[in-house]
Parts: C-alpha cells; sequence; structure tokens
C-alpha cells in the first residue's frame, strides 16, 4: 500500500544575515508545495539532518576555498541528511524504500538529483550514523597524524561532533595517552568517564599551555586541531620532536561573533616548527576520495562490537531546528547534532 504524500511540505530558510553569530531570530520555517520528481531525480522524505558549524561560514559569506555556495537571505538551509525515496521515476536507479543520503537538509522532503544520492546499507546499524563527521578525524589521524602505538595525542574540540570521535579513534589505532579540550567541568567529566580521555584541559579555566604542560609533562607527539587559536599555540609548545599537527577545523575563529565565519588568524612560533621538525597540515576529504569508504566499513565494525560510540544529541521536528544551530554556535550540545523528523 502506497502511503499518500502531503501537498506541502517545511523547511527552514534564512530571513536575514546576522551581524554576528546566527540565532534563532535569523530563520524561519515555511511550508512549500511538495515538487514531483522528473527525469534523473528522486523524491527524498528526510528523516535526519545534520547541524554543524560550517553553516556559520556559509552565511557569513567568506566561502573562498570552500566547496559549498554562500547562503543568502531567503535561501533554505543544506547539509547532510538521511531519508527514504518516496517518488522515483520508473527508469531512476533508485526505487521507492531505499535509504539515502545527500545534501539537501533543513527540509522535511528534498527533491535530490539521483546521482547526487548515495545509496545506504546496513555496514552502520542505525541509519543516523551515517552522519557522523568521523571520516575527518579519521583521515586526519590516518593519513597525515599517522598515529603510532603509544603516541600522545591532543584533540581540540575534543566534545563536538569531530573530537567526540577523534580520541576514540586514536585510542582504537594505538595513541598510548589521549588529552581533550573543552569548555565545561560538565563535557570534561563526561570525555574522561564515557570516551576514555585521559585528561581534559578546559577553556576558561586558566592558561590552555598550562593546563596542557600538566597533563603531558613529556609533550605530544600527535594534535587533532579542530579550534586553532590559543590551543593551537599550546600544542605547538607542547609538541615534541618530529610532532604532527594535522588541522581539521578553526572554530575559535569561525564562531566568533566578530569574524562573518572565513578565518582564524594566529600567531606561531615558526622556529619552534622548524628546530622541533613539526609537520603541520590541513586535512580535506577531498584530498582523500578513498577515505569514506574505508572509514565507514571501520566505524561499522567498531560500532556493532562495542569498541566506539557515536556521541550525538538528537533533536525533535524541524521547527527546533533554528533553535539547535543556535546551541550548537554557543556549545551547548556533546557530541554530532542531529534533527529527527
Amino acid at each position: 500500500m502506497t502511503t499518500a504524500l502531503p501537498g506541502t511540505a517545511r523547511e527552514v530558510r534564512l530571513t536575514a544575515v546576522p551581524g554576528g553569530l546566527p540565532a534563532r531570530e535569523h530563520f524561519t520555517v515555511v511550508g512549500t508545495p511538495l515538487p514531483e520528481p522528473g527525469t534523473g531525480q528522486v523524491l527524498v522524505r528526510n528523516r535526519y539532518f545534520l547541524v554543524f558549524p560550517g553553516l556559520r561560514t556559509l552565511i557569513g559569506g567568506e566561502v573562498d576555498g570552500v566547496p559549498l555556495p554562500p547562503l543568502r537571505s531567503g535561501d533554505a538551509l543544506f547539509g547532510p541528511a538521511v531519508g527514504e525515496v518516496v517518488a522515483a521515476p520508473a527508469d531512476s536507479p533508485l526505487r521507492t524504500g531505499d535509504t539515502v543520503s545527500h545534501l539537501l537538509g533543513w527540509r522535511e522532503y528534498a527533491l535530490v538529483a539521483a546521482a547526487d544520492c548515495t545509496l545506504l546499507d546496513d555496514t552502520l546499524p542505525d541509519p543516523v550514523a551515517y552522519l557522523s563527521v568521523g571520516s575527518a578525524a579519521y583521515g586526519a589521524l590516518t593519513r597525515l597524524a599517522e598515529v603510532r602505538t603509544g603516541d600522545t595525542v591532543f584533540v581540540t574540540g575534543a566534545a563536538g561532533a569531530v573530537g567526540s570521535l577523534a580520541g576514540q579513534i586514536a585510542r582504537l589505532l594505538g595513541a598510548g595517552r589521549v588529552i581533550g579540550s573543552t569548555s565545561t567541568a560538565e563535557k570534561a567529566e563526561r570525555l574522561v568517564s564515557e570516551l576514555r580521555y585521559d585528561a581534559v584541559v578546559r577553556r576558561g579555566a586558566g592558561p590552555i599551555a598550562e593546563q596542557l604542560a600538566e597533563a603531558a609533562p613529556e609533550g605530544i607527539d600527535v594534535l587533532l586541531d579542530n579550534v586553532a587559536g590559543e590551543q593551537l599555540v599550546a600544542a605547538l609548545g607542547a609538541a615534541r620532536q618530529g610532532a604532527r599537527f594535522a588541522l581539521v577545523g578553526a572554530l575559535s575563529g569561525q564562531l566568533a561573533a566578530e569574524r562573518a565565519g572565513g578565518s582564524a588568524p594566529v600567531e606561531i612560533d615558526a622556529f619552534r616548527l622548524v628546530v622541533k621538525g613539526i609537520s603541520l597540515r590541513g586535512y580535506t576529504g577531498a584530498d582523500h576520495p578513498e577515505m569514506e569508504k574505508e572509514w565507514t566499513g571501520r566505524f561499522g565494525a567498531w560500532l556493532r562490537s562495542g569498541e566506539i560510540s557515536f556521541p550525538h544529541t538528537r533533536i525533535a521536528g524541524i521547527d527546533r531546528a533554528p533553535q539547535a544551530l543556535e546551541e550548537l554556535m554557543t556549545g551547548r550540545h556533546f557530541g554530532a547534532v542531529v534533527v529527527e523528523l
């Protein structure tokens, strides 16, 4: 029996470009006529979509080097989503009932080119896990930092979507000691008790460099950096000979109210880079197209064995999505933030 589709569906739109960090008042949820798929298209009923800090950059308009377009006032938001195909032309490679991922989240129904959908299987035990951004952490730790047995690894922004997986991945790759950074005592406790971090430094609890020196008195071998700013400088001061730094994000600049989301200036000691033989590289998935498949296979096996967890917060309903984005920007949640429809 075919379920009747509604005549309209809701989506989240940007109503005004904010002067600082985006908040609920900068968005609206509106109803739009439900489209019908044409040649090469499918209609997807979204089940989950990811709330991610990269929207700050797209809304701010500083997208130079970013493979996504800026968001203008009146535009519908977009981003990673998982859903079910509910309508498809007869000649489509996808069929009604298929579970797919795509980049048109922030709406209840998405009209997507079939070529832009990825057909999902049961490699991951829960479809929402396909919204994990762990491939960035895994790729950075295996391709750039190349974690070795016994390494001391420092993960900045450890309670975020990337960091909450990065520490677990580092441990599974053989790290001997894993240190994280976060903003609150509650998050620090969860990192230690739930995600097996050995120590946590806290923003606002004193100079990061001093806290890191206490947590890693013999220095660090690897940095997985999501933040930049003071934490990158502190990591450089704690680096051992031949340390490998992998930069995945720059939240200190991206989430700064006085910036537009596309820059994160930081002053570092180039002399120390040279004399310590430190490598410092930025990670982008586009440079490692093979990574997603490799990560999904390992992630699925680790999830099923219980060796890893996927920390995330589920927010129910599209009406709460703007608030979820505001809360993400202010650091309220632990792990990834997902809207469930």
